[in-house]
């Protein structure tokens, strides 16, 4: 069976590891990349949609105990309340246009008793690690507009520490700060528009554009589709007669003679009949370099001496 060398450990190997990256390929890397497409072109339309329409109140798109999803993120709301600045907290270690900064989140509690949390925008560190003086949030009632954005996710879920004179937090996540301040926040956050009271520096929106998801998708398939045909051509090269090795190709032509050894006794009769049709065979058997058994070389022999006793002698 010509294909039983795939049954050897290093083509099953091989194989089984082809397999494997082809289907991941397929079905969790390709996919992850066209979500990731997909997620970035919603929110670049959210965003794109937001410019034109007008702001509206928080509980009309976000009701109380809702959180933030694709459909209501970067959504302009109005809010109407005052800010909470014994709960503020600074976001540590962020970056915003390219530089080291700080975000300030202060809690804001709506006239209807509810909280939410608002980050007021950015500062530059000082010395590295130290927060700049800033204006404080506006005391007494206000009315903002923000857009809404989704809690931050800490994978290490570390809480609030204190540093500098200052309450930390490592990502911006209503959860977390909530924790830390004891203050009741709403799921997700509203980040401040520019020129709204208690702004600081107005965090950039992203930019409208989509990536390189899609094409990152693609050339997944593409690798899983070039790992199939590289495997399919290394074995259609094993295949080939020319690919085999030379000891091979011997064992097959010696079997291959030994197939017609049937005809062989007949042949070597008839050869003794006349020398010239013998020559041929010999020289046919040389070609397939089949050895020959210790029955046939001692018959050989015998030939050859009977053959010398024959003939005349001068």
């Amino acid at each position: 069976m010509r294909l039983k060398f795939l049954l050897r450990p290093g083509w099953l190997g091989a194989i089984a590891l082809v397999v494997v990256f082809a289907a991941l390929c397929f079905t969790t890397l390709a996919p992850w990349q066209f979500g990731r497409s997909e997620e970035t072109e919603i929110r670049n339309q959210a965003i794109a949609e937001s410019f034109h329409a007008s702001p509206k109140p928080l509980n009309e798109v976000l009701p109380a105990g809702r959180a933030p999803d694709v459909t209501t993120e970067w959504s302009q709301v109005l809010l109407t309340g005052q800010y909470l600045h014994s709960a503020e907290t600074l976001a540590w270690q962020r970056t915003v246009l390219g530089e080291p900064a700080f975000e300030v989140l202060t809690p804001f509690r709506l006239d209807d008793g509810t909280t939410v949390l608002v980050d007021r925008g950015f500062v530059r560190p000082v010395d590295g690690t130290r927060a700049p003086d800033y204006a404080a949030a506006p005391s007494g009632p206000v009315t903002i507009t923000a857009r809404i954005r989704g809690d931050e996710t800490d994978s290490k879920q570390r809480p609030l520490f204190d540093h500098d004179g200052h309450r930390w937090a490592y990502a911006v996540n209503a959860g977390t700060i909530s924790q830390g301040t004891g203050v009741p926040l709403r799921p997700g956050y509203v980040a401040l528009a520019e020129g709204q009271p208690g702004v600081l520096g107005a965090l950039p929106l992203p930019r409208l554009e989509s990536g390189p998801y899609f094409s990152y998708a693609l050339q997944w398939i593409a690798f899983g589709i070039m790992a199939i045909i590289a495997i399919g051509y290394l074995i259609y090269t094993e295949l080939r007669p020319e690919a085999a090795p030379a000891w091979r190709r011997d064992a097959e032509e010696g079997a291959s003679g030994d197939g017609d050894d049937g005809a062989e006794p007949g042949s070597t009769a008839r050869s003794r009949e006349g020398g010239s049709r013998y020559a041929g065979s010999h020289t046919s058997t040389r070609k397939r370099r089949r050895k020959l058994s210790v029955a046939e070389a001692i018959a050989e022999d015998e030939r050859r001496e009977a053959e010398s006793l024959d003939k005349p002698t001068d």
